[in-house]
């Protein structure tokens, strides 16, 4: 099956799904604000410092996927803006539809 050009941030696995995102610490709320260069960009209210911004990501895509936190793991870019998470259990629509709700 070929790829959706628009969702080029978004690989499917097996019984997992990686997600590209590049992230904006320090925002007014936490929220998904679509797909730029090639990743999905979520705004997050928590800072850059001691992990909380990292934290922060995961527990919204927990709570914005209905999974548990222990099923999101920050794979790549810990110290970065941009980076790669894993999402075990979770429907590739599911992820689609948040960034469809936001546009």
């Amino acid at each position: 099956m070929a790829q959706d050009p628009a969702f080029t941030w978004l690989r499917e696995g097996a019984g997992f799904l990686e997600l590209d995102v590049r992230v904006a610490p320090r925002s007014s709320r936490d929220a998904v604000l679509g797909v730029h260069d090639g990743a999905l960009k979520i705004a997050l209210s928590a800072p850059p410092v001691d992990g909380e911004a990292n934290a922060a990501l995961v527990a919204f895509f927990a709570k914005a996927l209905r999974v548990p936190k222990s099923a999101v793991v920050l794979v790549r870019g810990e110290r970065s803006r941009n980076k790669t998470l894993r999402i075990a259990d979770v429907d590739r629509r599911a992820v689609e539809s948040l960034v469809v709700r936001t546009t």
